[in-house]
């Protein structure tokens, strides 16, 4: 082989690593790869937010609703037994409610006793939703921390298993999003809602999408009959709707002896009050009222103001609704997002500084990755708290 022939070996200068190079000059390039860097880093923040807002507050509901369920299940151990007592019942009321001949009707009681306070954000319920497979437990309240635990009950309205119009929220797409697939219930679907008072089950009677003042289908306008009414936020992801969810309770499938509304954490009842005297969505039954077991409703000539019509005003009056709030309806939450955002930026600048001083990124990396990931969740956690509740 000749000398010619022979390639010259060539020798590549060693790589520079990143933190030895020179600073780039300050260009048109270096301003528009800036630029890119930033807008990564937001796209990269906010599809982070969006997974938060899918997933992980679906963490804090669970969590709520492990210690919720707990919560209830004490109560229902320590409950005494109703007082309410079947019609026909012998002296005592010892006749338990299965022996009722056919056809007779059970007695609405009296307030049941021994019933503990109801404060809201505390468990009311538990909702059971077969079709769509939901079992959860009710908060009470329908503002933005109670329904960030779970469905939350209008304190407006009755309770489950009383006279009137009973109402739940849930969210559809955000924390645990428990009515989902709500739109999915049809008509004779079974809504099972046990409460500290009995078992009762609705069924479906139909369904409606209102625009979110709509407050009227929460109204009681018949209080001689127990119904439900679920309410959501239509369509999905967003809040520029509701969609309602109209049951009626099935006296024979219920457990549950049907009582007048006499606990209200919304609108104090006043037992002393006189029936045509008493706001209809909370209306006063004579404790010897008995249930028309065809209809499910109240034979009492006595309520001659049922059924009654209602104008907006007084329907809209005290009403909390937390799908209504808008942005930066939670001003408490500025000074949180400040601080939370301030850590990030530390985490960030510590993380940098660390590898900087190493020389390798993968050292910063290691050591900022965990706390970020914590402070993020804390930081998306406020941020969710200015933001309309079902954005």
């Amino acid at each position: 082989m000749a000398v010619s022939d022979v390639e010259p070996e060539v020798s590549r200068p060693d790589r520079v690593r990143k933190f030895d190079r020179p600073p780039p000059p300050r260009d048109w390039r270096w301003w528009v790869g800036g630029v890119g860097k930033t807008l990564i880093a937001v796209g990269l923040l906010l599809f982070g937010f969006v997974a938060y807002q899918l997933w992980g507050t679906g963490i804090e509901t669970a969590r709520a609703q492990n210690s919720l369920e707990n919560e209830f299940e004490d109560l229902l151990a320590g409950t005494p037994p109703s007082t309410a007592v079947p019609i026909d019942a012998g002296p005592g009321g010892s006749t338990p409610q299965d022996s009722i001949p056919d056809g007779a009707a059970p007695a609405v009681p009296a307030p049941v006793a021994g019933l503990p306070p109801v404060v809201e954000g505390d468990p009311v319920a538990r909702i059971e939703l077969p079709r769509i497979g939901v079992d959860k437990i009710v908060v009470a309240g329908v503002d933005k921390n109670d329904l960030k635990k779970g469905p939350g009950h209008y304190p407006e309205t009755p309770l489950p298993g009383q006279l009137g119009n009973s109402a739940i929220a849930g969210h559809r797409t955000t924390f645990g999003q428990p009515f989902f697939d709500v739109d999915k219930l049809e008509t004779g679907d079974e809504i099972i809602v046990t409460t500290l008072a009995g078992r009762y089950v609705y069924r479906v009677t139909g369904q409606e999408i209102v625009s979110p003042s709509d407050y009227q289908v929460i109204a009681t306008t018949d209080a001689t009959v127990a119904t439900l009414t679920l309410t959501s936020c239509h369509p999905k992801y967003t809040a520029r709707e509701r969609i309602i969810v109209f049951a009626e309770l099935d006296a024979n499938a219920s457990t549950g002896a049907v009582t007048q509304p006499t606990i209200n954490y919304g609108r104090p009842l006043d037992d002393t009050l006189d029936a045509q005297d008493v706001d209809p969505t909370n209306t006063v039954v004579d404790p010897e009222t008995t249930i028309d077991p065809d209809t499910n409703s109240v034979d009492d000539p006595t309520l001659t103001s049922v059924p009654v019509q209602v104008d907006d005003a007084q329907i809209n009056d005290g009403i909390a609704d937390a799908f209504s709030e808008g942005w930066f309806s939670d001003p408490g939450a500025n000074s949180q997002v400040l601080m939370w955002g301030m850590l990030l930026a530390a985490i960030g600048v510590l993380a940098y500084l660390i590898s900087r001083r190493t020389r390798r990124d993968w050292v910063g990396l290691l050591v900022g990755i965990v706390p970020f990931m914590i402070v993020l969740y804390f930081f998306f956690q406020n941020v969710n708290r200015l933001l309309p509740p079902n954005l």
